[in-house]
């Protein structure tokens, strides 16, 4: 990565051919490997140290080495490059170090001259690589107490101080704590808590401005005499002032500059940012173990896709239900194919954008209820609810009242054979005759009430369901036809144009029941004298059929459950209106076993709108209904 630079690079094959090099070849730079085989990190440095060498040195060291990373900067370590790194970092660094070298040579040469300002100048670049430096730390590392020490060793260094701490508020309105020091004896650091009344760190927090004692013995409130001192607050915009950090000079009466007062901000600065990061940090990896603790004890499954459907996370019900792997992340082109209910509906949300739910039976027996929802900036959520119990007592319910219906029909037909021949055995008064109109009227409504039960329970297993292809045009047209003289009885206006439609597979006696049920409850919650339209097209894939009236309505509450078992809008004006309450639920069962889809829009006191949708038959379809092989 550095030969396209114009650089001379000398290879060593461990730590001590790479010292033998150094002295030897007297290289302009040295890349040093903290985990060099042989003599390495710490080692090395101090082996050049002992030969007086004082070539540039950039560290290489993983993450989570700060301790070596100290060390090493003390031996003269110039800059360091923490693994893994891109080829760009490393050449900037050795473009800096180099830099820096070609200006202490120049330095050097113009000792004699500019002793002072060459002074002040290293001075500068010293403050400056300790600024990058402790600005890299603040953003690579997210211990907290690693970073607060490299912040007062910082201070100490630039500033050039004897020692330094670094003060913390323990609570918005709490005592100073000690958070770090540096080269604080036993007997100072022994008060970790300070006051924040009486105390110059207190006054630095009470205030918000910094506190420089300059050539003056004083004796602090902690117990012990300086001769200079800086304290400057360390503050963020949410907390205000959160901290003191301050460095002193107890033997040396040396004074500290304005421009180290400066410095020392910019150092509180760095210090208040990483506290802030890390209080954004234990608020997120909190709020993250919320989450994960959540997720993994929820008995619900929950899968996190990104748009591209690979998973970006799924707790421990979704992984076993899907067969999934453990990991915490993994892409979907890595697990194989989902599930294909799965893979559907997701297809599904991703061409409609809308929340969408299938049921996802898998291989042990168990059945999941599936809902996929689009999450802006996240992608897709799907959720799974074991639903096999209730799928069991739908069953045994479906059973019992089949069951049930089957066997009221015989007694049903007996006492209607019954009622009929009450005239035959003797004159009826006319009280007698109006009570077996209503046993009778009773009798039909329940052998009505068996029929469609039965009827519904054969649609949903799948009995007397032949597919075939059917013109759902030519059944629109039965059916209308059936319901216009009923239409026009009550002064309604039936509109149907009939069309060609392209074909659909399935059962034309079952479709015939969807459009006579959607037709029969158009006319009767149409009052007289209103309108009821039949509309029917294809597009694309799919053939969508609309029957429309504008009747009373159905109130928006009411609107999910309409196509649930014996579920009927109770109002005033639908009281009168009979029916099982079975009729939309066999139009339900119908399209689902179809492979479509039926819902209702509506407005009360305006009208209702019930549309279904069918795939239109495919040439696979046919194909696959003669036995497969080309349909043409």
């Amino acid at each position: 990565m550095l030969g396209p630079g114009g650089y001379e690079v000398l290879t060593a094959v461990d730590g001590a051919d790479g010292l033998r090099l150094v002295l030897q070849e007297r290289p302009d730079l040295v890349i040093l490997d903290a985990q060099a085989p042989g003599v390495g990190g710490v080692e090395f440095l101090q082996a050049l140290k002992e030969q007086g060498s004082a070539v540039p040195i950039i560290l290489c060291a993983a993450r989570g080495s700060e301790d070596l990373l100290v060390q090493a900067l003390r031996l003269g370590v110039r800059d360091c490059v923490v693994k893994p790194f891109e080829p760009q970092e490393m050449r900037l660094a050795v473009g800096r170090v180099l830099a820096q070298a070609r200006l202490e040579a120049e330095r050097d040469q113009l000792t004699a001259q500019l002793g002072e300002v060459n002074e002040r100048l290293q001075r500068q670049l010293q403050e400056l690589q300790t600024l990058y430096g402790l600005g890299r730390s603040v953003t690579s590392f997210l211990d907290l107490d690693t970073v607060l020490e490299r912040v007062v060793e910082a201070a100490v260094l630039v500033t050039q101080a004897e020692e330094g701490l670094l003060l913390l508020r323990e609570l918005p309105e709490g005592d100073l704590l000690l958070r770090a020091a540096r080269d604080l004896d036993e007997e100072s650091a022994r008060p970790l808590r300070v006051p924040i009344d009486d105390t110059l760190a207190g006054q630095v927090v009470r205030t918000g401005e910094q506190v420089v004692i300059a050539q003056a013995r004083s004796k602090l409130a902690t117990g012990y005499l300086v001769n200079a001192l800086i304290y400057v607050p360390l503050r963020t915009a949410e907390a205000g002032i959160i901290g003191v950090l301050g460095v002193a000079n107890r033997r040396s009466d040396r004074s500290f500059s304005e421009h180290e007062v400066q410095v020392l901000s910019a150092l509180a600065d760095y210090a208040s940012v990483a506290v802030q990061n890390a209080g954004l940090y234990e608020r997120a990896e909190t709020e993250r173990r919320k989450l994960e603790a959540v997720l993994r004890e929820t008995a619900e499954g929950v899968v996190v896709f990104d748009f591209s459907t690979g998973i970006e996370l799924a707790n421990p019900t979704a992984r076993e239900a899907l067969q999934l792997p453990s990991d915490e992340t993994t892409e979907a082109t890595e697990i194989g194919e989902l599930h294909p209910s799965v893979r559907e509906l997701l297809d599904a949300v991703a061409r409609s954008g809308r929340v969408t739910r299938t049921e996802v039976p898998i291989g042990d027996g168990r059945t999941f209820s599936a809902q996929v929802s689009p999450v802006e900036g996240v992608g897709y959520v799907l959720m799974m609810q074991d639903v096999t119990h209730l799928k069991e007592l739908d069953r045994v319910k479906s059973e019992f009242v089949a069951t049930v219906s089957h066997d009221l029909r015989t007694p049903l037909t007996t006492i209607q054979g019954y009622v009929a021949l009450l005239e035959r055995v003797g004159p009826l008064s006319h009280e007698q005759q109006e009570f077996v109109k209503r046993v009778q009227t009773s009798i039909a409504d329940v052998s009505e009430l068996t029929g469609e039960l039965l009827d519904l329970g054969r649609i949903e297993t799948g009995y007397d369901l032949a597919m075939e292809p059917v013109q759902l045009g030519e059944i629109i047209d039965e059916a209308v036809e059936v319901y216009r003289p009923r239409a026009q009885e009550r002064g309604q206006e039936l509109r149907w144009e009939s069309r060609a439609l392209p074909a659909v597979l399935g059962s034309r006696h079952r479709l015939g029941q969807v459009m006579e049920h959607l037709l029969s409850n158009a006319l009767k919650y149409t009052p007289d004298g209103g309108w009821i339209a039949v509309e029917a097209m294809g597009d694309g894939e799919y053939v969508i059929v609309r029957v429309a009236d504008n009747g009373v309505g159905i109130p928006v509450a009411d609107q999910p459950y309409v196509f649930e078992r014996f579920y009927r809008v109770e109002s005033e004006v639908t009281s009168d209106v009979g029916g099982t309450g079975l009729g939309l639920t066999i139009v339900r069962s119908v399209i689902e076993k179809h492979g479509g889809r039926v819902w209702v829009e509506s407005q009360p006191g305006t009208g209702s709108v019930f549309t279904f949708v069918l795939p239109r038959m495919r040439r696979a379809d046919l194909a696959g209904k003669q036995g497969g092989g080309d349909p043409d």
